[in-house]
């Protein structure tokens, strides 16, 4: 595809985008059901990517950016339950939309079909988080779905390259599905860590923040493609680059941080508004894909949306029937009531939830579009335009379903933890306690011996201020949890003074407009302005939640 048409894609992703925002709409299902729509006006062209240049450059920064926002210490806490849905619960996606795909179409033997199972078997979380953050979804159940779209790309992938070679005859590596599978995690994991504590150990001592914002823009790609290279898991390379480069240090600048707090969220804006329009731009190319194999397209779309009943229909039964049987087999656990954590350590409540948030998104097309137009020995590969045209309805249905269906669901089952407040109010205490404690501790030593450089004399002159500051900004913050009152005026605090630093640049604009400013000079003054009111606007959103 041309590089203007892309990018007049993105520019009209991004411009929808923000219009379903201001109109409060679920901005994945307007630009799938927009780009289906512009899919068939005359003059708009067929816009079609590698399926390479899908997962090499659009889904690793997405992974990334997400395991740098997730802990690892909830990864590790909610391993069982990750697995159990990124791992198992793909593989059996996989098997049984592969038979049931045998059994239903004639054009696909049992090999393509289950191809088709290992293309439609990864869902893709980015829009079942987005309502789930918006609607206040209980943290261990973000960190679940969350974990879950880190891990099923890679499992799905997996199965896709063993399927794909036993129907074209193409020879892997390793003979044995079993240490295939091994070695893709082992390795992928191996190649992220390599990368992710070089990159480190060059951001600690280059002392650039830009050169270090631009070594974290790079990794992703750097450990998809290495991993890639040597037939490892990319993307378990990225989640792993992710997890290590996303743990707080006190080797990366403050300014650093500032600037990726910046960069990852433009940049999953920017590229899930892009898949999301691709998406809906595939559905006519893959009616002509349909045509040109001579099939009939009514009875594929037939098909595939039995398929998809299907694809819906597994991941609820299986996650029933698992905790069902889970349950029975613990011995030592009581009867349990329905309001009470099942064997999945979740309510029935929150695992109706987690049935139904099973999107499928890019990677599936991506994969779809992977399927090879031949086998070794030269014959067509069984069924490659019905395997599109299924994995096309399965992406958009299940988006437009659940897509549409579970902010209602979420409503109406009230799935909140009660207990979730509480452990995060005693978390912030914590925090607080260490950080007044640590900073008592330093200041008592700063009076006791000084600071190099500076006389004894000025250091207690201006001890005490320092003392005030601090005390006065951590009593601050106990009383925004508890005082309506102070908490009400120190939002009225942060509105007058992020108005009086709009008024100041203001005024330097307009001073740097009349000639009066050099232009450099305002720039260095506005960097400063632009921490403070960046620091009083989190502050009021903080106070808003």
């Amino acid at each position: 595809m041309d590089g203007p048409v892309l990018l007049l894609v993105v520019i009209a992703a991004v411009a929808v985008a923000g219009f379903a925002k201001r109109l409060d709409l679920q901005v994945p299902l307007v630009l799938v059901a927009t780009g289906s729509i512009a899919s068939f006006v005359p003059g708009v062209p067929q816009v079609t990517l590698a399926p390479e240049l899908i997962l090499g450059v659009v889904l690793p920064p997405l992974l990334y950016s997400a395991a740098l926002d997730f802990s690892f210490v909830s990864f590790r806490k909610n391993l069982g339950h990750i697995l159990r849905l990124g791992v198992v619960m793909v593989i059996v996606t996989a098997v049984a939309v592969g038979y049931f795909a045998n059994w239903l179409v004639p054009e696909l033997t049992l090999g393509a079909a289950l191809v088709l199972g290992a293309v439609v078997a990864p869902p893709d979380a980015v829009a079942a988080i987005a309502v789930g953050r918006k609607l206040g979804l209980p943290s261990r159940m973000m960190a679940i779905l969350t974990g879950e779209s880190l891990v099923n790309d890679a499992a799905a992938l997996t199965l896709f390259t063993l399927a794909v070679a036993s129907v074209t005859g193409k020879k892997i590596e390793i003979d044995s599905p079993v240490v295939f599978f091994a070695y893709e995690i082992v390795g992928g994991v191996v190649v992220g860590l390599i990368l992710a504590r070089i990159v480190r150990f060059v951001r600690s001592r280059i002392q650039d923040s830009a050169l270090e914002t631009v070594l974290g823009l790079v990794l992703p790609f750097a450990a998809y493609l290495a991993a890639e290279e040597i037939h490892a898991s990319g993307v378990l390379a990225v989640v792993t680059a992710g997890f290590i480069l996303g743990r707080v240090t006190a080797d990366v600048a403050v300014t650093t941080r500032i600037q990726e707090r910046q960069v990852w969220p433009l940049m999953d804006l920017l590229l899930e508004a892009f898949v999301f329009a691709y998406m809906g731009l595939q559905l006519k190319s893959v009616i002509q894909e349909v045509e040109r194999d001579g099939l009939p397209v009514l009875h594929i779309f037939a098909y595939a949306l039995l398929i998809l009943a299907v694809v819906i229909a597994v991941r609820p039964a299986w996650i029933f029937v698992n905790t069902g049987r889970r349950a029975m087999t613990r011995k030592t656990v009581r009867r349990k009531r329905t309001t009470q954590s099942d064997a999945l350590g979740l309510t029935w409540k929150q695992n109706l939830v987690l049935s139904w948030a099973g999107m499928r998104g890019v990677v599936t097309l991506a994969a779809a579009s992977g399927v090879p137009l031949a086998t070794v020995a030269g014959d067509p590969f069984p069924g490659r335009a019905v395997i599109q045209a299924v994995a096309f309805v399965v992406a958009v249905g299940t988006l437009l379903i659940q897509g549409l269906t579970l902010p209602l669901l979420i409503r109406r089952l009230d799935v909140a933890d009660p207990l979730e407040q509480q452990q995060t109010d005693e978390q912030q205490a914590l925090a607080r306690a260490i950080s007044r404690s640590a900073a008592e501790k330093y200041l008592s030593d700063a009076a006791a011996n000084g600071i190099p450089g500076a006389s004894t004399d000025s250091v207690q002159a201006v001890l005490e201020r320092v003392r005030r500051s601090v005390r006065a900004r951590l009593d601050a913050d106990e009383a925004e949890d508890r005082e309506e009152r102070i908490a009400a005026a120190g939002a009225l605090f942060d509105t007058l003074r992020r108005n009086v630093l709009s008024a100041q640049r203001d005024a330097l604009v307009k001073a740097r407009d009349s000639g009066e400013l050099d232009d450099e000079v305002l720039r260095a003054v506005l960097d400063g302005l632009d921490v403070e009111e960046a620091a009083a606007e989190a502050r009021l959103e903080r106070r808003n939640r």
